[in-house]
C-alpha cells in the first residue's frame, strides 16, 4: 500500500489534475465507479488507483485483469482526487485524439467555439450522446476536454461519441457545406426562430462562447443564424441549455 505523498504515482496522479501535465504526458485521469465502468475494453489504460477503503469493499481482481492497480492510503489518496467526496477509485488512461472525420450528407453534428466553463461544455457532450449526434467539434480556444470537470459532467459520454478538438471552424464548415449540411448558428441576431428550420437532413448547430457569443467571421460562414424566443427579461440561455433546445428540436423532427 502507497502511503507517502513523495510516491512517484502520487506526484504524477495530482499532476494530471493540470492541463499542460495532461498535454506532456499525453494522459487523463477517469473518477469514479460509474465513469471507470464505461471506459471501452481497447481504451488504454495504464493503471487504476483505488483507496485502502475501496480495496475492503470491492472486489479489485476484476480491474487487475485490465491493469495494474495500486493501493494507496485514504488519506493519500483524498489528497491527490479532485473531487470533495471521492468514490476512492480513479484510472489514469491514455488520451485517445481523434484526428480523421468523413461527414454524412445526411448527419447531425455539434460544433463548439470557443466554450470557457467545463460543466456546460461536459453538460453539452452529454446532451450530444443523448440526441445520438454524429461528432463534435471544438474550436481552439474551449476549456480542455480533459479537464476533471469537463469529465465529470459527460457523465461517460467522452467515450459515446467522437469529439475533436482544436478544429479549424472556417475549413470545417466548408467541407460540411460541400457535403449538403446545413450549417445553424445560434445567434441573437438572427431572425428566424429555430423551430421554423428544417433539420430532418444534414445539418450542424454551432454555439458559441458563454459571453461573447459566436465569432463575426465563424457567423458568416454558416448557412443561417437562428434564435431561440426569449419572452422575459433575460438577454440570453446558458450555452448548455440552448445546445438542448436546438439538438432536442432536431431530434423532434427526425422522429416524427
Amino acid at each position: 500500500m502507497i502511503e507517502s505523498v513523495q510516491n512517484k504515482f502520487v506526484k504524477q496522479i495530482k499532476g494530471l489534475q493540470q492541463r499542460k501535465n495532461r498535454e506532456k504526458e499525453g494522459l487523463f485521469l477517469v473518477e469514479g465507479i460509474r465513469f471507470v465502468a464505461e471506459i471501452p475494453q481497447n481504451y488504454p489504460i495504464l493503471f487504476y488507483a483505488v483507496s485502502h477503503q475501496f480495496q475492503n469493499k470491492n472486489d479489485i481482481s476484476v480491474y487487475q485483469k485490465r491493469s495494474q492497480v495500486f493501493v494507496f492510503a485514504d488519506h493519500i489518496f483524498s489528497a491527490m482526487t479532485d473531487t470533495e467526496h471521492s468514490q476512492g477509485i480513479l484510472a489514469v488512461c491514455q488520451k485517445k485524439e481523434n484526428t480523421e472525420f468523413h461527414f454524412n450528407s445526411n448527419g447531425f453534428y455539434l460544433l463548439i467555439e470557443e466554450m470557457q466553463d467545463p460543466g456546460n461544455l461536459g453538460t453539452i457532450i452529454r446532451t450530444a450522446d443523448a440526441c445520438h449526434v454524429d461528432a463534435v467539434f471544438l474550436s481552439k480556444g474551449c476549456v480542455d476536454l480533459y479537464n476533471p470537470k469537463v469529465l465529470r459532467s459527460t457523465m461517460g459520454s467522452l467515450f459515446h461519441v467522437p469529439i475533436f478538438r482544436n478544429v479549424d471552424f472556417i475549413s470545417c464548415i466548408s467541407k460540411m457545406k460541400q457535403q449538403d449540411i446545413f450549417v445553424f448558428a445560434a445567434h441573437l441576431k438572427a431572425k428566424e426562430y429555430y423551430y421554423t428550420a428544417d433539420f430532418k437532413k444534414g445539418c450542424a448547430f454551432l454555439i458559441g462562447n458563454e459571453g461573447k457569443g459566436i465569432s463575426d467571421e465563424t457567423a458568416q460562414k454558416c448557412s443561417q443564424l437562428i434564435k431561440i424566443p426569449m419572452l422575459g427579461q433575460a438577454e440570453s440561455l446558458n450555452a448548455s441549455v440552448a445546445a438542448a433546445v436546438l439538438l432536442y428540436e432536431a431530434v423532434k423532427q427526425r422522429l416524427s
